[in-house]
């Protein structure tokens, strides 16, 4: 079994903000192969198939930055391994629109990510990345938590089809596997 976790903030202040990327893209795929997502304590949750495997669609509730707690959670109760565990979450240090999968690694600055190695004890998960680009001059906090200029908006919706291409790949074929295919 798969856990397949979207990063983000919950609730409609967010929902369109770059910092909920992660919410969209697991949206996107509950969509494609019709899960619907259910709330439980820390998180929203969804059971179904992807490429034969059976995936756990997860929407943590603790909002980004305590995102560990809800992780810890679902790989506890579903007895999943960290190396089932797919992040999908946005990067500031990337170019809007661009995709880059990981096996393992830093959190690289990002409290969502760095929740959730400090929560499971482990660097060791996959990561789907997709850029959401930096403003000169404005806070990152800040900067996350905006909207998607209209002008991004088409290389955003086409991340959002491309990483749950990816995670698809990654489920049913393997991560070095989607890495090949998707990193660039």
């Amino acid at each position: 079994m798969w856990a397949i976790v979207g990063l983000g903030n919950y609730g409609s202040k967010y929902s369109k903000t770059r910092h909920n990327l992660g919410f969209m893209v697991v949206d996107a795929i509950a969509g494609a192969i019709d899960i619907g997502l259910q709330e439980k304590r820390y998180y929203l949750i969804g059971k179904g198939s992807m490429g034969g495997q059976e995936v756990l669609l997860i929407e943590p509730l603790t909002f980004m930055n305590n995102s560990g707690i809800a992780v810890r959670e679902v790989l506890k109760k579903f007895n999943i391994l960290p190396e089932n565990l797919i992040i999908i979450h946005d990067d500031i240090d990337m170019d809007v629109g661009r995709l880059k999968i990981r096996k393992s690694g830093s959190s690289g600055g990002h409290r969502g990510i760095e929740s959730i190695i400090q929560n499971i004890d482990t660097r060791d998960f996959v990561r789907v990345k997709i850029g959401i680009g930096r403003e000169i001059g404005m806070l990152a906090e800040d900067y996350v938590l905006k909207k998607f200029k209209k002008e991004e908006l088409p290389l955003i919706k086409d991340a959002i089809k491309r990483a749950a291409d990816a995670v698809a790949i990654i489920v049913s074929e393997g991560v070095s596997k989607a890495m090949n295919r998707f990193n660039s």
